[in-house]
Formats: C-alpha cells, sequence, structure tokens
C-alpha cells in the first residue's frame, strides 16, 4: 500500500508542518508493517508539503490512521492547512528493488 498526501499551508508555515511530520516520522517508521515514511517541502510549490508513505498492508496502514502519532499530527496540521489535504491511495506490488 502506497499513500501520497499533499497539502498547502501558509506562506511561513511550511517549516511548521514539515517538522510535525518529522518529530512523528521515529514513530511512525516504528509501526508494524511500515515500510516509508518520507515528508517533503514541494520545491515547485513552496507553500505544498507532501508525505510518501509506504505500508505492508491496508491493515497496517489503517492501524497508522487510528495512532496517537496521526491523531498529534492531524492536531497541529489542519489548522496551517489553506485548503483541504489531498491523499492518493494506492494499492501496489513490487516488482523489483534494483541497487
Amino acid at each position: 500500500m502506497i499513500a501520497i498526501l499533499d497539502f498547502d499551508v501558509g506562506p511561513d508555515d511550511g517549516g511548521v508542518a514539515l517538522n510535525q511530520l518529522l518529530t512523528e516520522a521515529p514513530d511512525v517508521r516504528a509501526m508494524k508493517g511500515n515500510i516509508a515514511f518520507r515528508p517533503y517541502a514541494d520545491p515547485l510549490i513552496g507553500t505544498r508539503v507532501t508525505l510518501v508513505h509506504e505500508w505492508e498492508s491496508r491493515e497496517d496502514f489503517a492501524a497508522y490512521l487510528a495512532s496517537p502519532a496521526f491523531l498529534r499530527s492531524g492536531e497541529k496540521l489542519r489548522p496551517l492547512m489553506a485548503a483541504p489535504p489531498v491523499s492518493r491511495r494506492f494499492e501496489a506490488q513490487l516488482i523489483e528493488t534494483l541497487a
């Protein structure tokens, strides 16, 4: 399962939003089924924050959505959002990993 979250914040709030996600990252990465949790500031849209995360299963992702880390982030991020967030969720099959 791959989820991509995009949201826009005020011109001075990008760092605050990104720091909140980075603060929660260790807890989320330690959750059962988490493969990746990568928050980014969009270099092309200065007010956009993107979060890409991967999960082993829908159940693991659902547990994340019910977790204290998700709730904490929502409490801090929602007031910063300039518009509703857009979350795209994909079921994906790994074809190969190249190193």
